[in-house]
């Protein structure tokens, strides 16, 4: 179930990752909507931060992406509707609650499918030396996340051992 849990908390995390990308891609946009969304999602970033496109780029991640807009699965609404229902209910229905949530995690999967295919079309638009400095930042990113990740587990670590 914490796996399943987990699953379904990191989708809607995900989520976030497409309204950043949905955003125009001129650089001064993209510096604070890629800062705007990591105040609202922790762990979301811009994937072209940092890298300096041509206008000629630009124009054409903003027509994949426009594309994308019509391409993509909506969020059901009814789907967390409904789960909110199964989590308020009088008796918790463990069943019901495993099957909305694999029905969530199954349409999210395919946002994120295609999500990474227009991502893949718009790596694909980068120059060498763009590729390059796109892989660094995301080490970087990494590097973040690892620390941060870390930093979280020694703090939970520590407020167990505090609380026995």
């Amino acid at each position: 179930m914490r796996k399943l849990t987990t699953v379904v908390m990191a989708s809607m995390l995900a989520m976030g990752s497409s309204a950043v990308l949905a955003a125009d891609t001129t650089p001064e946009t993209a510096q604070s909507l890629a800062h705007d969304a990591m105040m609202r999602t922790p762990g979301q970033y811009h994937m072209f931060e940092g890298v300096s496109l041509t206008e000629q780029q630009r124009q054409q991640m903003r027509d994949l992406m426009r594309q994308a807009r019509y391409d993509l699965p909506g969020v059901a609404l009814a789907e967390i509707e409904a789960m909110h229902r199964l989590v308020i209910a009088d008796k918790f229905d463990e069943a019901a609650v495993q099957a909305q949530a694999e029905k969530m995690v199954q349409e999210q999967v395919k946002r994120q499918v295609e999500m990474a295919r227009i991502r893949n079309q718009m790596y694909n638009l980068l120059t060498p030396e763009q590729k390059s400095v796109l892989d660094q930042k995301h080490q970087q990113r990494m590097q973040q996340m690892e620390q941060q990740i870390s930093g979280l587990q020694q703090t939970s670590a520590q407020k167990l051992s505090t609380t026995k």
